[in-house]
């Protein structure tokens, strides 16, 4: 049966498929690494539904904010910052200006560290989250380790302020402090020491993505003419907290794969420091194990 709009449904339905289209190839002109998934997730952000039910949005109901969120993700600005949330595992956390954006690549060292204390033979493992950020990483360990005691030290006070945000209500502390110096009250007494730490080279400013370099917290991503600087204080801050047989895991750029571990080395008080690839195989993590006198 024909339809009284002259065959057509009363409610088309293609539209914003059409405009996702449009706005994929914007975004590839602008250098977007992800155009069509960002494309995607604006429409779905901004017409509150799943990516996967676009096609179901009618065309009467086409939001023309879509393209004044697209326009900011042109621009580069992360598209993170513009729908005000991050996705990290299992955790749908809120981030904006003035945080670290967590990255996929982070997922692969909270899930090596996840497994690690999972295989520890502790009823309540004690867990401590180095410069966490929007908390990504500390929430994950609290959510997938259950009977886990995780703490979380931050000293950006933006990123302390969505710390505060995301860990309400969870079962994790939250200090704002140095991680170079927190926490004397744990030493010697922590199971595993996490951190996704500042790791780029000052030397490397130019060549970061505009997302990072333009909208994340310069704290949270430069250390040093190396890179390292952050890293070789927090050995010694994880030293001092862990346990004899504890574990420490720290994020680093898959350009330095090889030379973290050797910041942990024996004659430091480390044993079994190695280098551990992210989902795309690249040397993303290292680990190593407080040694046992």
């Amino acid at each position: 049966m024909l339809h009284s709009s002259g065959g057509r449904p009363p409610n088309p339905r293609g539209l914003l498929i059409a405009e996702v289209a449009q706005a994929t190839q914007r975004l590839a002109d602008a250098g977007v690494p992800s155009p069509r998934f960002d494309a995607e997730e604006l429409a779905a952000y901004v017409h509150d539904v799943k990516r996967g039910e676009l096609h179901l949005v009618p065309d009467s109901d086409f939001d023309a904010r879509y393209w004044e969120a697209v326009s900011r993700r042109e621009a580069r600005e992360p598209l993170q910052h513009i729908t005000g949330r991050a996705f990290f595992r299992y955790l749908e956390l809120q981030v904006g200006p003035g945080v670290f954006v967590p990255r996929p690549e982070t997922e692969s060292v909270a899930g090596w560290a996840i497994e690690a204390v999972r295989a520890m033979d502790v009823a309540e493992p004690l867990i401590v989250d180095l410069c966490t950020g929007s908390g990504a990483i500390a929430l994950a360990l609290a959510q997938e380790v259950p009977r886990s005691r995780v703490h979380a030290v931050e000293l950006d006070e933006g990123a302390y302020g969505w710390a505060v945000k995301n860990v309400e209500g969870s079962r994790v502390t939250l200090h704002h402090g140095d991680a170079l110096t927190a926490l004397p009250e744990l030493d010697g007494q922590v199971d595993l020491v996490v951190s996704n730490p500042p790791y780029i080279p000052l030397t490397e400013w130019e060549y970061v993505a505009p997302e990072a370099r333009d909208h994340d917290p310069q704290l949270a991503l430069f250390s040093g003419e190396d890179g390292l600087s952050t890293i070789r204080g927090l050995e010694r801050t994880a030293h001092r907290l862990l346990r004899p047989g504890g574990l420490v895991v720290i994020e680093h750029a898959d350009t330095q794969g090889g030379q973290v571990p050797w910041i942990f080395t024996e004659d430091r008080g480390w044993a079994d420091a190695a280098d551990h690839p992210d989902l795309n195989n690249r040397p993303r993590f290292a680990t190593a194990r407080r040694e046992v006198p």
